[in-house]
């Protein structure tokens, strides 16, 4: 099987990428690469972002990588925490920090379970050449309290539409069905049906 590696030392997201691209790739991350750059998140957008961290991990390891950035935006304070949703409430901030600092700020606006949305923009590159770039969303509303201990980040105070359950609630299946990162990878997936991954 070909494999795959992703420009992230994030194991959550690695174990959610290897799940949904299973008998596809076999994927890999930096974790047995620790002379691998660390790069710095410096741009404005996810798709920015995504490109800046396969570019550079494609160019460290000369064969094709796959980036991943993603993150939620709440409509009611403008699109925070977005790009800075790992950061939110800090640079060494926890899932717990995040989580705390957006109930916080949602606690001094009178909204109901606001509106917001996962995002996320995959991008692929070879060799320090981007190739090609995969995005996917999902909308819901953010829970007044957390719900559940399963995913990571936001997910348990993200209650996706047509659902009664938070992400971290649901089963890890379920969420995979639904999720922003699954619907841009079967952008991907279906990508590939028309071009080949040489190399691999």
């Amino acid at each position: 099987m070909p494999r795959l590696i992703l420009a992230t030392r994030n194991a959550h997201k690695t174990a959610e990428i290897a799940t949904m691209l299973a008998g596809v790739f076999e994927v890999t991350d930096l974790h047995g690469q620790p002379d691998a750059p660390e790069v710095e998140e410096t741009g404005e957008t996810f798709a920015d972002n995504a490109a800046l961290k396969a570019f550079a991990i494609s160019r460290f390891t000369r064969s094709w990588a796959l980036a991943d950035d993603s993150g939620l935006e709440v409509d009611v304070l403008g699109g925070e925490p977005g790009v800075r949703s790992a950061r939110f409430a800090g640079e060494d901030a926890t899932d717990a920090d995040n989580n705390a600092l957006l109930l916080e700020k949602l606690a001094a606006i009178p909204a109901s379970m606001p509106t917001a949305r996962f995002r996320c923009v995959l991008a692929l590159a070879r060799d320090g050449e981007l190739i090609a770039t995969f995005d996917g969303a999902v909308e819901g509303r953010i829970l007044p309290s957390i719900q559940g201990r399963g995913g990571f980040g936001y997910d348990p105070l993200f209650l996706p539409d047509g659902h009664d359950r938070s992400f971290g609630e649901l089963p890890a299946e379920a969420k995979n069905a639904i999720s922003h990162r699954s619907r841009a990878l079967a952008k991907f997936r279906a990508w590939l049906a028309d071009h080949p991954l040489d190399g691999l």
